[in-house]
């Protein structure tokens, strides 16, 4: 199979992974900022954006799998990672089984506190994707009336007003055309995170504003992985990016600061977006 990504900058790997419906694009509010320091490489997941799905059935060990033998091929190993909900889950994973050299983990999901929460999360997910499967002229129509875009957007950002209306159609046709999301959303209705403690540093960091996963979750996430840095997101969203595109970035690099040692071998970025065997 191959993974689209955008890979930038120069420095130990990091590499990014967005949230259910989703594209590396979602980085782009933080990319140039990170770039600066370290090797970025943002993914198209399996089953998102210009990525085809993994075979079925979709599992997260497969999603693991495939992420490892996406390290392997772009020359890195046991790089930096961020993600956002399920690449905020995926990373977890990843450096649970010792394939991170840090975690930063934003909204991860898996640390619902119920089985309400998670159907709750899965649910506004399905809607909005459905929203996206409306015609280009009514999603066009809706997001060019801010009353309409700032209700629609507020259930993934804190602040919708500072998300350019270009990249919100982009967002729904994306998650539209996804064709991962139906396997991966089936799979995360028995999904836990039950895995142990990461060795590496961690951060689990939640908006305040999130209306998918609930902040009451970070909590979850607070007794189930102790040694973590746990960080609080004023105003932000599920998709924080965009919202605090600063104080995302300096999370980051924060957490990858801290790690001491030689991070994971990089070979020379790529200047565009790309595609690669995995």
């Amino acid at each position: 199979m191959t993974v689209n990504y955008e890979r930038r900058g120069s420095g130990s790997p990091l590499v990014l992974m967005h949230g259910i419906g989703h594209r590396w694009q979602a980085w782009e509010p933080v990319m140039d900022r990170l770039a600066e320091t370290h090797d970025v490489i943002a993914l198209d997941l399996p089953g998102f954006g210009n990525s085809p799905a993994l075979p079925a059935p979709y599992s997260v060990e497969a999603a693991v799998d495939a992420a490892v033998e996406t390290f392997a091929s772009l020359g890195i190993t046991q790089p930096h990672l961020a993600g956002n909900s399920l690449g905020g889950m995926l990373a977890l994973e990843l450096a649970s089984r010792g394939h991170a050299q840090s975690v930063t983990a934003l909204a991860p999901a898996g640390f619902w506190t119920s089985a309400r929460g998670r159907a709750w999360a899965l649910r506004l997910l399905t809607m909005i994707r459905t929203t996206g499967r409306l015609s280009p002229r009514t999603q066009a129509a809706v997001m060019n009336r801010k009353p309409l875009r700032m209700v629609s957007g507020s259930l993934l950002f804190g602040h919708p007003s500072r998300v350019p209306v270009e990249v919100m159609l982009g967002d729904l046709a994306a998650m539209a055309a996804a064709p991962g999301f139906d396997a991966v959303a089936a799979a995360g209705r028995d999904y836990f995170f039950t895995s142990p403690p990461p060795t590496v540093p961690v951060t689990i960091a939640w908006g305040t504003r999130d209306r998918i996963l609930w902040p009451t979750q970070a909590r979850r996430a607070a007794e189930l992985l102790p040694n973590a840095r746990h960080v609080s997101l004023p105003g932000c969203g599920h998709v924080p990016m965009h919202d605090e595109p600063d104080l995302i970035a300096q999370t980051i690099l924060d957490t990858c600061a801290s790690v001491t040692g030689k991070a994971g071998l990089s070979t020379p970025p790529a200047d565009k977006a790309a595609t690669h065997p995995a």
